[in-house]
C-alpha cells in the first residue's frame, strides 16, 4: 500500500458477526491505528473533523457492523463526508461460511447480536443480506472460514500497513536467580546452572556478570561455547516465527543460582549477539543484581 497524500487513513472494519472483526481491529490498533469499535455511523464525520484540527497524518480503524441499526441508512453519506474532509477511506469486509459461524458462536457461547434469544442461522442469513451493499463496495473481502487469527492479522497488515510502519517483536533478555523465584513474565526459560560458577573464585565472588573478568571466565569454557552456538542458532530460527505469528512481546529468561554471575554474563552475551541483526526492540534487564 502506498502512502496516501491525505490528512489521514480510515479503515472501516465491517462484516458478519463472528468473522474476526475484533481480531482485525486489534491488529491495526497494535500497529499504530487509533481503533474505535461500534462507532455510530452518524458520528464518523464529526469525529474526523475534530481529528483534522490536529493537522497530523493519522490512521484510524473503525468497527461498524449490524449491531448499529442506522448503519445501512447512513453509511454512504458518512463515507462521502469523511472523504470530503480529506481522509482516505477504505473498507474491509470480513465473512465466513454459515456452518463456521454457527460453530464459533457455539464454542464461545455468546449470543448473536441480531438473535439474542436464539434463531442463530436465521440471524446469520439476515445479517449477510443486510450487509450485502457494504460487501459490494469493499476494498478488501476476507473469508475467514479456513484461516486462523495470525493469518488474518498478516493479511490485514499487508494491505493496510506499510512494512516499515509495522510494529516489530519486542524482546527482553532477563537474567535472574532461581533462589529468588521464577520470573512470571518468562516465555523462554534457560537454566545455566550447569556452567562453572564464578562464585567459587574468590577474586570474582564480589563482582557480577557485567564485569569483563566474570564474563571472560564464564565464556572461556567449551561447554559455554557449545551451549551459546546452539542457543543462538535456535533463537535466530524462532524469533522470526514468533513475529510472524503476531506475538508482540517475548521474554527470554536466563537463570543461575543467585542471578549475579553466570546468568548475567550469558544474558549480556545474548543481547550483544542479537542486537545487530534483530529488527525489533531488544532490551536487557538483570532482575537480581544487588
Amino acid at each position: 500500500m502506498s502512502e496516501v497524500n491525505k490528512i489521514g487513513l480510515i479503515v472501516v472494519v465491517t462484516g458478519l458477526s463472528g468473522s474476526g472483526k475484533s481480531s482485525a481491529l486489534k491488529s491495526l490498533e497494535d500497529n499504530g491505528f487509533l481503533a474505535i469499535d461500534n462507532l455510530p455511523v452518524q458520528l464518523l464525520a464529526k469525529f474526523l473533523a475534530i481529528r483534522k484540527e490536529s493537522g497530523d497524518f493519522i490512521r484510524i480503524a473503525v468497527g461498524m457492523d449490524a449491531r448499529e441499526s442506522e448503519l445501512m441508512d447512513h453509511y454512504e453519506e458518512a463515507f462521502t463526508q469523511s472523504r470530503d474532509l480529506g481522509y482516505e477511506l477504505r473498507l474491509l469486509f470480513l465473512e465466513a461460511e454459515d456452518q463456521v459461524l454457527v460453530k464459533r458462536f457455539s464454542e464461545t457461547r455468546r449470543p448473536h447480536p441480531l438473535a439474542p434469544e436464539g434463531g442463530l442461522l436465521a440471524a446469520i442469513t439476515f445479517e449477510r443480506e443486510r450487509l450485502a451493499p457494504l460487501r459490494e463496495i469493499a476494498d478488501l473481502i476476507i473469508d475467514t472460514s479456513t484461516i486462523k487469527a495470525p493469518q488474518l492479522k498478516e493479511m490485514v497488515l499487508e494491505r493496510f500497513v506499510q512494512t516499515q510502519n509495522r510494529r516489530n517483536l519486542a524482546v527482553e533478555v532477563l537474567s535472574f536467580g532461581f533462589k529468588n523465584g521464577l520470573p512470571p513474565e518468562a516465555d523462554l526459560m534457560l537454566d545455566v546452572r550447569f556452567l562453572p560458577n564464578p562464585f567459587y573464585i574468590e577474586k570474582l565472588r564480589a563482582l557480577d556478570g557485567r564485569d569483563k573478568r566474570v564474563s571472560d571466565y564464564v565464556l572461556s569454557f567449551k561447554e559455554t561455547e557449545g551451549f551459546l552456538t546452539r542457543l543462538l542458532e535456535l533463537l535466530n530460527f524462532l524469533l522470526p516465527l514468533y513475529q510472524r505469528e503476531g506475538k508482540s512481546y517475548l521474554t527470554i529468561a536466563v537463570g543461575c543460582t543467585g542471578g549475579q554471575h553466570r546468568s548475567v554474563a550469558i544474558a549480556c552475551y545474548l543481547w550483544e549477539s542479537l542486537r545487530d541483526n534483530f529488527p525489533g526492540s531488544l532490551m536487557l534487564r538483570h532482575r537480581d543484581i544487588v
